[in-house]
């Protein structure tokens, strides 16, 4: 006989859930971190990782439990679902591992990489529409023509079920957690893992992290009822969702206490951090939780014991380029000065040597005499520098302005 769930989600729905998947899904570490604990204000802070599952993301949980609730019939006929990303990465690799046939909607401007991936893990990648919400109604039309199933990334119970199995495995790894914060897009997630942590603990506090760009469910909340947004850009792409869930909505209604936003500087900040303090690599996504809690966002927090689930960790390789080129600007490891220097022979030497006495690292320089407003005689010098800090800048400024350099810091 198929396994049911209730037309609302329950503890058993969930404690199911995580009895059907057994070992195919990762128990992921829910380590101490010491390092935000003390820039948090927390009594104790643990990171959920998350971003260390098999496809990099929480997703493969809600997909896994779907697949294993379908009925011979549905698994004959396969799946289908549209996504831009990690919902297609879960669904195709637990799918592959099934013996079901998969197939994803991807928009046509999703990154090669993802592509490739899903691709990898077995499933058929149709590319389709400049967007999500084109993807998903060129899906929708696919399961009427070829009868499969559709896996929802989010407004799913089974999906649901599955991503609240992080709930139960949060509790047992520390049972005294006082207050959890959840990453919110669709609201798949936070549903889940808050319906498990309140079912067994209704002390515990559950707090929702969305980006301040695409804060739907945020919205909606504060509308009491579910509301649809404007597209938006995002470093948070894998939570950028204009409109939350029916089902998700009211569960977060009913089991979190707040959502609050964390905006693009401190997401990126976050990111950085989580690498060089923990060696962690994140998403935006992912990061949204500490970030919010970082930057002040949740003062509840503080004194308590927290957990924040890392959702995920599939991000572009260029993308955490940039974010720490911008972090090292930001925390004034890296700056950018523009020196007027005589033209003639010997004059940027002379400009290289007093930097390197002053301990500063040259990464890039431009020498430019034709495209500048300064005298036939004058040439502007745009240096890269590699510095130890503001500090570190402010001496390095004025020791050059010492020698008659004139110099301008780029901003």
């Amino acid at each position: 006989m198929r396994p049911s769930l209730n037309p609302m989600l329950t503890l058993e729905d969930i404690e199911a859930a995580a009895r059907r998947m057994g070992d195919a899904v990762y128990v992921t570490p829910c380590p101490r971190t010491e390092h935000f604990t003390e820039q948090s204000g927390c009594a104790e802070l643990y990171l959920k990782l998350e971003n260390l599952q098999r496809t990099g993301s929480f997703k493969e949980r809600g997909a896994l439990n779907k697949l294993l609730l379908l009925t011979p019939e549905e698994r004959a006929r396969g799946t289908i679902a549209a996504s831009a990303g990690n919902h297609a990465q879960g669904l195709a690799y637990h799918a592959g591992r099934l013996g079901i046939s998969a197939k994803i909607v991807m928009p046509e401007r999703t990154p090669l990489i993802k592509v490739t991936r899903t691709r990898g893990f077995g499933a058929e990648v149709v590319l389709h529409g400049a967007n999500f919400d084109e993807a998903y109604l060129e899906a929708r039309r696919l399961e009427e023509l070829e009868q499969r199933t559709f896996v929802h990334p989010f407004d799913d119970l089974a999906v649901i079920a599955g991503q609240g199995t992080i709930g139960l495995e949060l509790i047992e790894q520390n049972p005294h957690l006082e207050l959890v914060v959840v990453p919110v897009g669709g609201g798949g997630l936070i549903a889940g893992v808050a319906c498990a942590l309140k079912e067994t603990n209704p002390r515990i506090r559950v707090v929702g992290a969305q980006t301040a760009s695409l804060p739907s469910m945020k919205v909606s909340l504060d509308a009491g009822e579910v509301r649809e947004l404007d597209a938006a850009s995002t470093i948070a792409d894998g939570i950028a969702v204009r409109r939350p869930g029916s089902l998700t909505f009211q569960l977060v209604q009913r089991y979190v206490d707040e959502v609050v936003t964390a905006d693009e500087e401190e997401i990126s900040a976050a990111i950085l951090a989580l690498l060089e303090r923990e060696k962690t690599v994140a998403e935006g996504a992912g990061a949204v939780g500490l970030a919010a809690l970082m930057h002040g966002k949740i003062p509840q927090a503080r004194g308590r014991k927290v957990a924040v689930v890392l959702s995920g960790g599939n991000i572009d390789v260029s993308l955490v380029s940039r974010i720490i080129e911008r972090g090292l600007v930001k925390d004034g490891r890296m700056v950018r000065l523009l020196v007027r220097v005589p033209d003639r022979p010997g004059s940027l030497a002379r400009l290289i040597t007093s930097v390197g006495e002053q301990g500063a690292n040259v990464v890039e320089v431009h020498h430019d005499r034709a495209f500048t407003k300064l005298g036939l005689a004058e040439a502007e010098v745009q240096l890269t520098l590699e510095t130890r800090g503001r500090e570190h800048i402010d001496q390095l400024v004025a020791a050059l302005r010492q020698k008659a350099w004139q110099v301008d810091e780029q901003r």
